[in-house]
């Protein structure tokens, strides 16, 4: 793996997974009011080395994941950004799709961390993959998130219950 980041942004570096990353990805969602809109996501080792699994074998079969990203020249991975392939096993249109979703570390929000680092995620995406429709869901209540994947070029197209949550299905479609 390499030694640099694959994208950079004007404040941050994006790497592709990484095998020192678990205890950074468990720190990321330690915090109770980051998962409030996780669904089940559990801040401990074996269901985050079981996340970063899944991660890295997305890049290897589709070409494309979550980026773990950090400040310049820093370890501490500050959020969890990307399209990754998913299959939430309900359909809807997010069945076997590229999928977009972040999570910012609580003490990085409201600093425009997600909407810069996912600009330059889906510029990379598009350029490397084609343009073509990426899915992604929110769940209810989550203004924030619903702010920065309205500027992503998100809109929304549907809704669904989601591990006992209602949530928003949206897309972002080529063109």
């Amino acid at each position: 793996m390499s030694d640099t980041p694959l994208l950079r942004t004007e404040r941050f570096e994006l790497w592709q997974p990484r095998l020192g990353d678990l205890p950074g990805l468990v720190e990321l969602i330690a915090d109770e009011e980051t998962r409030r809109f996780l669904g089940a996501a559990v801040a401990d080792e074996k269901t985050q080395f079981e996340k970063l699994l899944k991660n890295a074998g997305g890049w290897s079969l589709y070409g494309y994941g979550a980026f773990h990203a950090r400040l310049p020249g820093e370890g501490a991975i500050i959020a969890s950004c990307g399209v990754f392939h998913s299959w939430r096993g309900f359909g809807h249109g997010m069945d076997d799709v590229p999928e977009a979703g972040w999570v910012i570390h609580r003490d990085h929000w409201g600093q425009g961390v997600a909407k810069e680092a996912m600009r330059a995620i889906l510029a990379w995406f598009d350029a490397v993959h084609g343009p073509r429709r990426i899915a992604a869901m929110i769940e209810d209540g989550h203004v924030a998130s619903f702010k920065i994947a309205a500027a992503l070029g998100f809109v929304a197209y549907g809704r669904q219950e989601h591990e006992s949550a209602p949530v928003t299905l949206l897309e972002r479609l080529p063109g």
